[in-house]
């Protein structure tokens, strides 16, 4: 599972810059910055925090950060199409029904 790349998309669809989540998720900065980096590995505590205020679902959240090494029985053609559909389902849903406008933290 790389929860670095699932935290970079998710920020990314929410419109959201590290520092902002950090201080809405009470995480440091630089914590964040070194899980998307890949040097540390998120706690679930953490990892549970910085979702929430994404407002991504813990099973989408999972999905984001599987690797096709995670999933078997696809090839990788499907495991390549199910994360595009995943992520434009994430950013459809990411946005508060109006089109263009992302969904800021509050």
């Amino acid at each position: 599972m790389n929860y670095g790349k699932a935290l970079r998309i998710a920020r990314a669809i929410a419109g959201v810059n590290q520092k902002e989540l950090a201080r809405k998720a009470r995480v440091s900065h630089s914590y964040i910055s070194l899980i998307e980096k890949g040097a540390r590995r998120p706690s679930t505590r953490a990892i549970a925090k910085m979702r929430k205020e994404l407002h991504i679902p813990e099973p989408l959240f999972a999905m984001l950060a599987a690797e096709k090494a995670d999933v078997k029985d696809i090839s990788d053609k499907e495991f390549e199409t199910l994360g595009l559909y995943l992520a434009r389902f994430l950013a459809r849903n990411g946005r508060d029904g109006k089109r263009g406008k992302r969904r800021r933290l509050p």
